[in-house]
């Protein structure tokens, strides 16, 4: 599956891309505030199997970002999905990635959350500390809701995407 957007595509992951999940997950600097993994390649591999049987009942998704060209600048994830609402995370974006990458990677989250898969929210949480993350969602409108020890707890409606994505519709198709 490949999601289109204007400067960047989202597509989902392969097994080939277990060399570049494992770089990017443990490059120590970017997944401060991300929870650990088994780094070897032969576990990313089989964890991506098991994966593939979850996208394929509609369960989870995890997207490469990448270029038009196919560079690929970095990864995030769709999943527990409840009856009204996506989780999404795992978000990381390489430091060379072009400065529009994350916005439009957001909104092409909040595309198919909201409109292809049908959901009238999302939740996410994002660790304490990671101040720049924290920031990008409550400049999107996403409410922290609650929290514990390690994390913030975030809600975002569809209609509060729906009222932003105005002041970002360059950045989409």
């Amino acid at each position: 599956m490949i999601i289109y957007g204007k400067n960047i595509n989202m597509r989902t992951i392969e097994i080939k891309d277990a060399k570049f999940i494992c770089d990017m997950r443990n490059d120590l600097k970017k997944t401060k505030y991300l929870s650990k993994i088994n780094g070897t390649l032969e576990a990313q591999k089989a964890w991506i199997k098991e994966y593939k049987l979850r996208e394929k009942d509609n369960k989870e998704y995890y997207f490469v970002i990448e270029n038009k060209f196919g560079e690929k600048f970095g990864l995030v994830r769709i999943y527990d999905m409840k009856e009204k609402s996506f989780c999404w995370g795992s978000w990381l974006i390489k430091e060379d990635a072009p400065k529009t990458t994350a916005i439009e990677s957001a909104l092409q989250i909040y595309e198919f959350g909201f409109y292809s898969l049908g959901f009238e929210r999302s939740h996410f949480d994002v660790r304490k500390g990671n101040d720049r993350v924290i920031a990008f969602h409550q400049r999107f409108g996403a409410k922290i809701t609650h929290e514990d020890e390690l994390n913030y707890f975030f809600d975002f409606k569809k209609s509060d995407y729906e009222m932003i994505k105005q002041k970002y519709r360059k950045y989409l198709l």
